[in-house]
């Protein structure tokens, strides 16, 4: 069972500041929660084929063929600072 001393200790690891009515209610709902976990233990899932994934995507691929290079305007479209045909970015190296 978590108890109100255990939510105000992981409170204030996290550096939360709880009301004693927040921390009150936490104690309620976490206790809820790992119970629900403990409920989940129970389950079999033996015959249950592992998922890779929730939802059934399929990747829609395009056929790779070359193309040309892409214009230096437009490459340069959305930069915020350009000087002729190259990005103009700030010195980082001193």
């Amino acid at each position: 069972m978590i108890d109100r001393d255990i939510v105000e200790y992981v409170a204030n690891l996290a550096r939360l500041e709880l009301k004693a009515e927040e921390s009150k209610k936490l104690s309620g709902q976490l206790d809820h929660i790992l119970g629900f976990i403990d409920k989940l233990k129970e389950a079999s899932v033996d015959s249950v084929a592992p998922a890779r994934c929730v939802l059934s995507v399929n990747n829609l691929l395009r056929e790779d063929s070359p193309r040309g290079p892409l214009a230096i305007d437009k490459a340069l479209a959305n930069s915020p600072s350009k000087k002729g045909n190259f990005f103009l970015v700030p010195k980082v190296i001193e």
